[in-house]
C-alpha cells in the first residue's frame, strides 16, 4: 500500500518545515514596488517617493503599501485609494521582476535545507496570484512545498493572524516548523502559531530589527542553517 503523506525530513534537517516571508525577505523586491507605487501617485500628480521611503512601507500588501504612499504625499480618500489601488496592481503584475532578485546566498541556503530534507514553504501578504508570478518568473516556484498569499484564507486572516502559518503547515503536512520574516507582521503571525521566529536585518524594516521580538536575527542566508540549527536544539 503506498502513502500519499509527504516524506520525512533527513535526520539533517533542524526544522521538518521552513516558512519564508517573501518580499524583504527571500526577494529584494524593494524596486519594483517603489515603481508601482509611483506610477499610482503619478497618475494623480503626486511626487515621486524613493526606494528608501517606500521600503518601511512594504509588508501588510499593496493596499496599506499605497495608503502610506498616498499619506506621504498628501493623503486621499477611500474611494481613491481603490482606483488607485487597481492601477498599482496593474502596473506591477506588468513588471513583476524587472528589478527584483533572491537576496544573496537565498538560493544557496534553500539548496542546504531542500537536501537535508526539510520542506519550504513562502507565507506572504502579498495576493497568491502575484506571489506565484514572481516566483515563476524567477524559477523559483518548484522550491516550495506551498505558496499562501495575503488572500488565501480570505478577508482578515493574512498575516500577522497565525491562520495562514497554520495552513502552511497543513499543506506540508505537519511537524516541527519555523518562520522566517522580516516585518512585525511575519514575527507576530509566527510567534501566535507557536513558531521559532528569525528576522532578517537586511529586509524591508518597519522599525529596528531588534524590537521586532523574534527569536534571533540573521543579517545574511550564510547564518540562516547554523541559525535553525541553533532554535532547534
Amino acid at each position: 500500500m503506498t502513502s500519499n503523506s509527504p516524506p520525512r525530513p533527513s535526520p539533517d534537517a533542524p526544522f521538518d518545515i521552513v516558512g519564508f516571508d517573501l518580499d524583504g525577505t527571500l526577494l529584494d523586491t524593494s524596486g519594483d514596488l517603489a515603481a508601482a507605487v509611483n506610477h499610482a501617485l503619478a497618475s494623480v500628480g503626486r511626487a515621486p517617493l524613493g526606494v528608501a521611503q517606500v521600503k518601511p512601507m512594504i509588508g501588510g500588501g499593496a493596499r496599506r503599501m499605497l495608503a502610506q504612499g498616498m499619506a506621504a504625499t498628501g493623503g486621499c480618500d477611500e474611494a481613491t485609494l481603490d482606483v488607485l489601488h487597481r492601477r498599482l496592481l496593474d502596473h506591477y503584475e506588468a513588471h513583476i521582476a524587472d528589478l527584483t532578485q533572491p537576496y544573496p546566498g537565498v538560493l544557496d541556503a534553500l539548496d542546504t535545507l531542500a537536501a537535508q530534507g526539510a520542506r519550504l514553504a513562502v507565507v506572504t501578504n502579498k495576493l497568491e496570484g502575484l506571489a506565484r508570478k514572481l516566483l515563476g518568473a524567477l524559477d523559483l516556484t518548484g522550491r516550495f512545498a506551498c505558496i499562501i498569499g495575503g488572500d488565501t484564507m480570505g478577508p482578515g486572516n493574512a498575516k500577522p493572524s497565525p491562520k495562514p502559518i497554520y495552513e502552511m503547515l497543513a499543506r506540508c503536512g505537519g511537524g516541527t516548523a519555523a518562520f522566517v520574516g522580516d516585518s512585525i507582521f511575519d514575527i507576530a503571525a509566527g510567534k501566535a502559531a507557536g513558531l521559532p521566529t528569525i528576522a532578517c536585518s537586511f529586509g524591508f524594516l518597519m522599525q529596528p530589527v531588534a524590537e521586532l521580538g523574534a527569536d534571533a536575527v540573521i543579517d545574511g542566508y550564510d547564518e540562516l542553517i547554523p541559525t535553525l540549527e541553533r532554535l532547534a536544539r
